[in-house]
């Protein structure tokens, strides 16, 4: 009985591979895939090779690049580890009255203020900030809130990003103190004909310390979706929304990263303590090095983030780039005392390489692979995806992932670019890793994704 299970399987993989095959040299004469090159690995439990193709191939691999995050930082950071973001002040306290600085001394943590947790929302952040100060005896001030984001140096945004994208959301940089994701919403309202002027109507939070945008947006047909672009470059104040929204419209949202998410903590918490006061910002250079700050004579307060493996889960499962560009600094911190994107993809390479990895394989240059530079090959993702399984870690990180077309799988997407990599158990029984990347591909990103579906379904 054992003789015939074995080579029933062996059988089933053969025709498994050959099916494979066939769909791939389906793809490779599609006209969609006719300048692309495509890579798809998939091993066995057993860790045997089911099929190959340009597997050694270091492909642009977007998102699908946070599975190496996640992973190292589950491996070197462990699923229980937590920021920690203090309150701190200089000078004295008189009748209620303290005659120096407040500090919000940041850690890194990239949920501060995140509408995602019930713990890490802005007014429950906030309110557990001002019990702390109150508890202090404080109750005005006449210094100054300070967003203290020092211990990971200067540059928020990686090398490599473009400028489309920094500007929006999905393209907000990672400083030691973030807030509310780095993340704020402008309010649209479009005209009634294609290319009618569109308005701001409002912002979330509404007020955006430092931030000047020059709209230039214009209405879009009916049903166009969102085309619209936020041009801010970090460290800067002076912004322009380009591009289109649908026509007809009275509340259109798209959101734009903070340049400096602790300046918008920083001055919220002043505003509460100094009413009625305007914040200095004209006598205070936020970029780091530019002014001397002293370090808080007592710390009084620390608030702690929720624990790695609830991070990762909104890292796979919603894609957030943030995170990916923190999780890497703090490995680069914890393990380095250097909280820079160059250490953590130094650390992140000098670890994959112990376990076998080749280092040419994993060229990448960021956390979250939003960089369209990002040169990874399906052979390493499946290399790391099997490794994970091995960890008393591994039910978080496969808890965290997304469940994509019935499969295990983070996904990714950028122009050009569309990949897949997880986990894929068979009716038969029989577990698959896998990864699949398809680069320059032409025309609908919808229909590739169909399609590249269609050959993973072979595995269920």
């Amino acid at each position: 009985m054992f003789v015939c299970n074995v080579f029933g399987f062996k059988a089933n993989s053969q025709g498994i591979s050959q099916k494979l095959d066939a769909a791939i040299k389906k793809l490779e004469v599609d006209s969609q895939f006719k300048h692309g090159t495509i890579s798809l690995y998939i091993v066995d439990s057993a860790g045997k090779i089911i099929y190959e193709k340009n597997s050694q191939v270091g492909l642009a691999p977007a998102s699908c690049q946070k599975v190496v995050t996640a992973t190292t930082a589950f491996e070197l950071l462990g699923k229980s580890y937590s920021y920690k973001t203090a309150l701190g002040y200089d000078g004295n306290i008189e009748s209620g009255i303290l005659n120096g600085n407040i500090y919000v001394i940041g850690s890194g943590d990239p949920t501060l203020g995140s509408w995602r947790y019930s713990t890490t929302k802005e007014n429950i952040v906030l309110d557990n900030f001002r019990s702390a100060i109150r508890q202090q005896g404080i109750k005005e001030l006449k210094g100054l809130v300070l967003g203290d984001d020092r211990l990971w140096g200067t540059q928020a945004t990686p090398d490599g990003w473009i400028w489309q994208d920094i500007g929006n959301y999905y393209g907000a940089g990672a400083s030691a103190l973030n807030w509310r994701e780095n993340q704020y919403d402008i309010i649209l309202r479009s005209g009634k004909r294609v290319g009618d002027s569109v308005k701001i109507v409002g912002t979330r939070p509404k007020y955006l310390p430092g931030i000047h945008l020059i709209n230039e947006l214009t209405s879009g047909k009916k049903g166009s979706g969102d085309n619209g672009y936020i041009y801010l470059p970090p460290n800067s104040d002076i912004g322009f929304v380009r591009g289109t929204i649908p026509v007809g419209e009275d509340s259109f949202t798209i959101s734009g990263s903070m340049p400096d998410g602790g300046k918008l903590l920083a001055t919220t918490l002043y505003h509460d303590l100094a009413p009625g006061k305007v914040y200095p910002e004209n006598n205070i250079n936020y970029l780091k090095g530019k002014i001397k700050w002293d370090h808080p004579q007592k710390v009084f307060y620390t608030y702690s983030s929720p624990p790695l493996d609830s991070i990762m889960f909104w890292f796979l499962k919603r894609s957030i780039n943030l995170y990916g560009e923190a999780l890497l600094k703090t490995i680069a911190y914890e393990r380095e005392k250097e909280g820079t994107t160059d250490a953590g993809v130094r650390v992140e390479r000098d670890l994959w390489a112990a376990k076998g990895i080749e280092r040419s394989s994993l060229k990448i240059i960021d956390g979250s692979g939003l960089s369209p530079a990002n040169r990874v090959t399906t052979q390493a993702l499946v290399t790391v995806m099997n490794y994970a399984r091995t960890k008393d870690w591994f039910s978080s990180f496969y808890f965290d992932l997304p469940e994509i077309n019935g499969i295990k799988m983070k996904d990714g997407y950028i122009n050009g670019v569309r990949s897949y990599t997880g986990y894929i158990k068979s009716k038969s029984g029989e577990n698959y890793t896998f990864s699949f990347i398809v680069n320059n591909f032409d025309g609908n990103p919808s229909t590739v994704r169909e399609k590249m579906w269609k050959v993973l379904d072979l595995l269920k």
